[in-house]
This record gives C-alpha cells, structure tokens and sequence, in this order.
C-alpha cells in the first residue's frame, strides 16, 4: 500500500457495541505509540460512566484519549462541534509523531471526520421546533420519525426513532431548505489516509456479550449513577438521559419497571441499536478491513498496520 504523501494516516476502529473495540484499540495504541479519539457520542459527557461503558480511568491511563468527559450531560454537542474538536485532537497527535486512532460506534460522528462532510449550516429554529414537540405530543412520540421516513428514507434509516433531538434536527434542516438532509451533508475528499479496520463477531456471542456487559452494569452501580445524575438537577427529558439503558434505568427509579424488566428493555434495544450500526458500516464494505475477534486477533491486525505504516511509506510530520 502506498500512502500518499500529502496526507498523514488515521486508523479507524469500528464496528458494533460490545465487540471489543475499547480493548482492542488500546492494545494496538500501545503497540504502535498511538492516541485515540472518541467517536462515540455517549462518552463525551461527565458523570455517565457505566451506562455508557466508558473506558476506565486505568484503561485511559495506558493510552492518552481524546474527547471523554468534554461536556457536561446538559450541554448538547452539534456534528460540526464535534467534528471540529475531533480534527483538532487528530492534528494535535500528529504533530507529535505519534499515531491517531479514531474509535466508536456512531457512524454519523465517524463518516463526518473520515469524508470530509460539511454539516448543513441551518441555524436552530426554535418556532419550527415548539411546533414539532407540539405534534410529538398530539399524535405520539413516534409520529415525527414516520414523518421523516416519509421526507427521507435514507436519514430516518440511520436514526433511532426514539432520538427525538436527532429526528427534529432532520426535520428542521428539510423544512428550513426544502431538499433532504441526507443530500446536503456535502463532503469532500478525506483529508486522511484512512486505515479502516472492521470488528466483528458472530451475531449470537455478540449478543451473549450484550447481556454479560448490561449484568455487569446494573452490578456496578448503574442505578446509582443514574440517582446521582437526577439528583444533581439532570433533567430525564434531556437527549442524553433518555440514551438506551438511562431511560430504562429513570424508569426503575420512578417505579415503572424493576430492574429485571428494565434489564430485558435495555437487551431488546440493544439488539436494534446493533443492526442500526450495520447500515453505518457494512461487512460487505470492500474499504474497510474486517477482523473477525478471536485469539491472536491483535498480532493480525498489528502486522497488517505495521505493513501499511512502514518506514517508507509512513509521511513524516517532522
């Protein structure tokens, strides 16, 4: 592979939640004198830790991160927010000679560092969204992602129907400009020379992954953070409280559900949220590299950077 030398490299890590990427992309961090910058949305606000399955504070130790903790759970992140800190924290490593890696599972954070995309410019209309949370309320929380899907199939496809801020902010841009959003996210070339790496595990031990990381949750406290976090005045309607696993767990600590029912809640969107991953990277990509996780899956991919990042071909930051 020769990479051009206009462009300095980004190993990308993605795949669905619960396959191993926070572990596996520290490992090769370490290997390759690597950073790594969060492309999941969940971990950029403080105080949510568990639901969220953060990396630990010895897991952030091993290998300096980039975007954790840069918000608190009230201050909503934009796109283009995030996708300006996330070139800034990817120039910063590379000014260092050391090697970026940009790792998580949301699809529309990654897609707009790697191609280059411009977020719509179309300021927030505060009218056009009291008259959306308005019809929300009149005819069902559900009513405003049918009438996206029936605006823009392709945006409603990506987004989950209960991320009420996701599906308004759509319907915003296609009412304020007439055109649909997913034809106006323009984008450019990469300014990186990407090194896409896939994870993947068959669908059944993902799953049993799931379950073991939602059991593992509710053991270390879950319900408890999620406690504190209302406690310190968070609101259960804010976007990130009402995430998978925060909604349900707001639920046991009104009453509403126990925790085993909330337990089989959080599985059950869980499971969606994996297959709505997919549509975000395919396995039948030809540009990404896929990996199956198993033993000695480490050293695979490894030997496979080291090839594509050898000295020769490996641009130089000075």
């Amino acid at each position: 592979m020769i990479i051009e030398k206009t462009r300095l490299p980004l190993i990308l890590i993605v795949g669905p939640t619960a396959v191993g990427k926070t572990e596996l992309a520290i490992q090769l961090a370490e290997l390759l004198d690597g950073e790594i910058v969060s492309a999941d949305s969940r971990l950029f606000y403080r105080g949510m830790d568990i639901g969220t399955a953060k990396p630990t504070r010895a897991e952030q130790r091993r290998v300096p991160h980039h975007l954790i903790d840069i918000a608190n759970p009230d201050e909503i992140l934009s796109l283009a927010v995030f996708q300006q800190k996330a070139h800034e924290a990817i120039a910063d490593i590379h000014t260092r000679n050391k090697i970026p890696f940009l790792v998580g599972g949301t699809g529309q954070y990654i897609r707009a560092v790697t191609e280059g995309w411009s977020p719509p410019k179309v300021k927030p209309d505060e009218r056009l969204r009291e008259e959306l949370e308005k019809k929300k309320e009149e005819r069902g929380e559900y009513w405003l992602h049918e009438r996206l899907r029936a605006l823009d199939p392709e945006t409603a496809q990506k987004i989950d129907a209960r991320n009420f801020r996701r599906t308004v902010r759509a319907l915003e841009v296609i009412l304020t400009t007439g055109r649909k959003f997913s034809e106006q996210r323009g984008q450019s070339e990469s300014p990186y020379h990407l090194l896409p790496i896939g994870l993947t595990r068959p669908r059944p031990e993902l799953y049993a992954r799931v379950d073991r990381r939602i059991e593992e949750m509710f053991a270390n406290g879950f319900i408890v953070e999620v406690k504190r976090l209302l406690e310190a005045g968070y609101s259960p309607s804010l976007p990130t409280m009402s995430a998978i696993g925060y909604r349900e767990c707001i639920r046991v600590v009104n009453g509403e559900l126990n925790e085993e029912q909330a337990k089989a809640e959080i599985r059950r969107a869980t499971r969606v949220f994996v297959r709505r991953q997919a549509n975000w990277f395919k396995e039948s990509d030809p540009h990404i590299r896929w990996f199956n996780v198993e033993e000695g899956i480490v050293e695979e991919i490894e030997a496979y950077l080291l090839h594509s990042l050898s000295a020769k071909n490996h641009p130089s930051v000075g």
